[in-house]
């Protein structure tokens, strides 16, 4: 399948850019070591670049995901379901990229579909894909709603994301126990107040402290 990508979700431009050796990103790792006033070759952080070098391929490893091939394989078997499909309380972990520090939170997707629907946990990789790069929650919440529109082709869009913010919990304010939230409606869920309102009702209160 030929899917054209919007400009608006295509995979940012740090992508296409070289990257620099592994060698070059530990270095990279040592020298903010000495500037955060240690000793990088002491036995508790000398394999420290290392392990930060991995687990960075770990973290971002969404810049080598395309979003959109994710969901380029629906299924249109569906007996002419048209009601809208939920899921909720998804594990979000993403990065703030003004600080490189976690954001902590819980994603709430939802579409109408139009005759093909996609499986769920398709859902929950476009998310993994855009969280997993250097963020904004609220650019976040557009791309995974955005590409959801533009790929599937539903009646109708809603992506709500509450999360906490380390950037403003551990350094700056220090202000603990404050979550944000953002969301973006599209199509039915835009237009149409009782629809937008039977989704909000279905994923509930914010529910960051919830195990499971």
């Amino acid at each position: 399948m030929n899917i054209q990508t919007p400009p608006s979700i295509a995979a940012p431009q740090a992508s296409t850019l070289q990257r620099p050796s592994r060698a070059e990103a530990e270095a990279a790792v040592r020298t903010l070591l000495l500037w955060a006033g240690d000793d990088p070759n002491r036995e508790g952080l000398v394999d420290t670049p290392a392990r930060v070098a991995r687990a960075y391929e770990e973290f971002f490893g969404g810049y080598d995901t395309d979003p959109v091939e994710l969901l380029a394989r629906s299924f249109e078997e569906t007996d002419g379901y048209d009601e809208m499909v939920v899921l909720r309380d998804i594990r979000l972990e993403s990065h703030c990229e003004h600080h490189l520090v976690p954001i902590i939170g819980r994603a709430h997707i939802a579409y109408i579909p139009d005759g093909r629907v996609v499986g769920i946990s398709k859902l929950a990789r476009v998310l993994e894909a855009y969280a997993k790069r250097l963020q904004i929650q609220e650019k976040l919440t557009a791309q995974v709603a955005n590409t959801i529109e533009t790929v599937l082709k539903p009646k109708g869009v809603a992506v709500v994301i509450e999360a906490q913010h380390q950037c403003m919990t551990t350094r700056g304010i220090h202000k603990p126990g404050v979550s944000m939230v953002t969301s973006r409606m599209l199509g039915a869920f835009r237009d149409d107040a009782s629809t937008r309102r039977e989704f909000m009702a279905m994923i509930g209160s914010p529910r960051l402290g919830a195990e499971g």
